[in-house]
């Protein structure tokens, strides 16, 4: 968009889409990047079909416990929760009032919900695996194996838009009880070297193998239905 573009989206309506998602690795046969893609694509199909404009994705955010593998790129908290705020402050100073984010990575929720309790403008924040027939359609495919990180719902909406990488399958990785999947929620797990040693594939308590594209496929109409219906109500509501 030209800025005289976004000058007239402004005469009418005040909301737009930020995805944010992370540059780090998704197992052996996960594309790096793999959270970026996915909120991109939704954020981009959503609000497509809801009439809002979508800034340039924010991908490179905190993914400290991956900087054991080749090609995760993370930023502390501090500066990834800096840049929000310089962003959200740039957006109300052109006229925005509304920021909802898109989100594809667990560890940037946290500093997320700290920013939007002080944000210049009324913040929504979802990931894409938040909409219940999108959550509902994971669950029924992978079940347990869903996983934590390099999940195959995930990869699955990578093979589908980008591409499948084909190599020797590996085993079903180690299954994780509830009390681990409390503790590290939100990606809250270890130091790189130790994150290392226990998930030395990169994948944690996610079977990545089971990704399929046409999964890929489902999966992306269905948060992107349920994205755009929520785009929209988030648009029409009245301000905070």
């Amino acid at each position: 968009m030209t800025w005289e573009e976004v000058d007239s989206y402004l005469a009418r309506r005040s909301d737009a889409v930020l995805p944010v998602g992370s540059t780090e690795q998704h197992g052996p046969i996960g594309l790096i990047g793999t959270d970026t893609l996915c909120a991109t694509a939704v954020a981009e199909q959503a609000a497509d079909r809801a009439g809002a404009v979508v800034l340039a994705p924010l991908a490179y955010t905190p993914a400290p416990f991956n900087m054991g593998f080749a090609g995760t790129i993370s930023v502390s908290e501090a500066t990834f929760s800096a840049l929000l705020s310089e962003i959200t402050a740039a957006l109300a100073a052109h006229g925005f009032r509304k920021l909802y984010v898109l989100n594809g990575h667990g560890a940037n929720l946290a500093p997320l919900r700290a920013l939007a309790a002080d944000a210049p403008l009324t913040l929504r924040i979802r990931s894409w695996w938040d909409y219940p027939q999108t959550n509902a359609l994971r669950q029924a495919l992978y079940g347990d194996w869903e996983g934590m990180h390099a999940t195959p719902s995930e990869i699955s909406i990578t093979q589908a838009l980008h591409r499948r990488v084909d190599r020797a399958p590996l085993p079903a990785p180690e299954a994780l009880d509830a009390a681990f999947r409390a503790r590290h929620a939100g990606d809250r797990h270890g130091p790189p070297g130790e994150h290392r040693a226990r998930f030395p594939c990169g994948r944690v308590g996610a079977w990545s193998e089971l990704a399929r594209p046409e999964h890929g496929a489902q999966l992306l109409a269905l948060a992107t239905a349920e994205a755009a219906a929520d785009i929209d109500a988030f648009a029409r509501a009245p301000d905070a």
